[in-house]
């Protein structure tokens, strides 16, 4: 059985984590994406590498809820949706939408797949373990963290899924030249998917009102940040002036 202090000690680590990694991504560059490098390693196609590295969150979270003994309380029930939501949608059906035939490392993969179970022993762990048995009874549903923060996450949800449809609809079938985004929130931020996804955290961490949330938006931040500024400076060497006269922020509209 997982004590509240032993739960404590690893969402500590899961942040101090989340800090090391902010500051040795703005040297290291991910190769995958616009970010593709072969010196990663072996690869598989984008399909199957977002499926493989998004779909044991997925499976994962579905464990826990089913051997929990709190699986059919409406609140912890609903955040377990929640949270499979999204997931399903990242696991199942953004990768078959894939039109480009990209590679992805396998080494990022792995590490994706490490990073998402941990995720889902967070939030999984929390909601339907450790939490105390009446921090979220069934009334909690109307609570105003838990609407403000859904009406958040679905807000996040929909700016990452119009997001990466307006990334995708740039290129016609055979064209493999890179251009600006420049619908939804892309006229804001260079990196508008990510920041959709940043919303959606910060959402589920206030739908759950629970420091597991909180470190998982840390984490998200930790991640896509430093990706968010490489791309923007590869926009900016790429369409020189016809990217700067924009006068986009990175990840966070008027703000960073």
């Amino acid at each position: 059985m997982i004590t509240t202090g032993l739960f404590n000690t690893f969402l500590a680590i899961m942040a101090a984590t989340a800090v090391v990694v902010f500051i040795a991504l703005h040297f290291i560059t991910a190769g995958y994406g616009m970010m593709y490098d072969r010196r990663w390693g072996p690869t598989v196609s984008n399909r199957l590498g977002w499926v493989l590295m998004e779909a044991p969150v997925f499976v994962a979270m579905g464990l826990l809820w089913w051997f929990s003994s709190r699986r059919w309380e409406a609140a912890p029930l609903v955040m377990f949706l929640i949270f499979e939501m999204h997931y399903f949608q990242r696991s199942f059906i953004f990768p078959m939408l894939i039109r480009t035939k990209g590679r992805m490392p396998l080494s990022i993969i792995l590490m994706g797949v490490t990073f998402n179970v941990l995720n889902a022993l967070m939030q999984g762990g929390w909601i339907l373990y450790v939490s105390p048995t009446e921090r979220y009874p069934d009334s909690w549903l109307w609570s105003p963290q838990f609407i403000a923060g859904t009406a958040v996450f679905l807000t996040g949800m929909a700016i990452n899924i119009h997001s990466d449809s307006v990334i995708r609809n740039l290129r016609r079938p055979g064209d493999t030249r890179h251009y600006i985004p420049r619908r939804g929130m892309f006229r804001f931020v260079s990196s508008a998917n990510y920041f959709g996804e940043f919303v959606q955290w910060i959402g589920f961490a206030i739908l759950t009102w629970s420091w597991a949330g909180a470190v998982f938006a840390l984490w998200t931040f930790a991640n896509l940040a430093p990706r968010a500024v490489k791309i923007h400076d590869r926009y900016a060497r790429e369409f020189g002036n016809d990217f700067t006269r924009l006068r986009l922020r990175r990840l966070i509209p008027f703000i960073y």
